[in-house]
């Protein structure tokens, strides 16, 4: 199979018929072999009935249905599960991505050697109040990623070569970062496309919000955290730890020692107890064996959950 679009939405009805038909065309007359996976991510709507009447009339639409709302990354982990075509495709279900990209980014993929092209919308129809977080949002994780082609880290309109998909784990909120993950996997040649963004014609943006830019940030920091010391928390958390835990034991040393050089030689001397230089070389030592400990513990826990991804799907075909 030539290619797989994974589509995941969340009330979406009106949208989809129209979406369906213009990939239907487009596949069609580039003689490209396809299957097209709707990701129902628990719609409210007539999505789902939307989706199994398309399966009836396609072979090649497959569908999933989650029980309830789990998010776009829930949605494209159990879509890149379940894709079999040897180039998979992403866009989301609003209309606003042009399925007339298909077949330029699968010949980025399969021709040019691409691992992972990411669509690039240069010319956007959003507003200003999304736009402009939208560009810091990006500076700053070329700058985290060490990506520093890419202008649209969220673009909808992906492709990926399959064994990407299938060796990359998407959970949380971590769509926005699928190619640092794959550079992280070893998959480094990354290209992007400027691709063609319209203006949506139906209803509102339903993955989103305000806050996803304050989210993306924290998702970033933890993404570079797990990155870099995921695999060896002993390594920051020791670190951190056994310096601050030693540059208090050497100031203890030295109020001690002071101390007792003004006892020796009968010179008159406050407390230990009155000096601050105490206290705070104390919490040091307090917090350093903490730190050291928060690491040890990490080195002895698995981060990845069993849970992780365990979505109820209600139907799949």
């Amino acid at each position: 199979m030539d290619v797989s679009i994974v589509i995941p939405l969340y009330n979406e009805d009106e949208s989809l018929p129209e979406l369906y038909s213009w990939i239907k065309r487009v596949v069609d007359s580039n003689h490209i072999s396809y299957e097209i996976i709707f990701v129902n991510d628990g719609s409210t709507d007539h999505s789902w009935d939307v989706i199994e009447r398309l399966a009836a009339e396609d072979k090649n639409v497959r569908g999933i249905k989650f029980r309830r709302n789990y998010g776009k990354s829930a949605a494209l982990y159990c879509g890149f599960r379940k894709a079999e075509g040897d180039v998979v495709i992403t866009m989301d279900a609003d209309l606003q991505d042009s399925p007339d990209e298909i077949p330029a980014l699968r010949s980025m993929i399969i021709d040019d050697g691409y691992d992972l092209v990411s669509g690039y919308k240069k010319k956007r129809y959003d507003p200003l109040s999304k736009t402009i977080p939208t560009k810091l949002f990006n500076a700053t994780a070329r700058k985290v990623s060490g990506i520093h082609n890419l202008h649209d880290f969220n673009c909808g309109l992906k492709a990926y070569r399959r064994e990407v998909v299938k060796n990359i784990e998407v959970y949380g909120e971590m769509h926005r970062y699928i190619p640092y993950l794959a550079k992280n996997a070893g998959f480094d040649k990354i290209g992007e496309k400027v691709v063609h963004h319209q203006a949506r014609k139906h209803g509102h943006t339903k993955f989103g919000g305000i806050n996803r830019f304050f989210n993306g940030y924290l998702d970033l920091l933890s993404l570079w955290f797990l990155t870099s010391f995921g695999r060896k928390p002993m390594h920051v958390f020791g670190f951190l730890g056994s310096l601050m835990f030693f540059i208090g034991f050497v100031a203890i040393l030295i109020v001690g020692g002071t101390k007792l050089y003004a006892l020796s030689n009968g010179i008159p001397a406050h407390l230990v107890t009155d000096s601050p230089y105490f206290y705070i070389a104390l919490t040091m030592m307090l917090l350093g064996t903490q730190l050291f400990l928060a690491g040890f513990l990490g080195e002895l826990i698995s981060r990845n959950s069993s849970q992780r991804n365990d979505y109820k799907i209600e139907k799949e075909f």
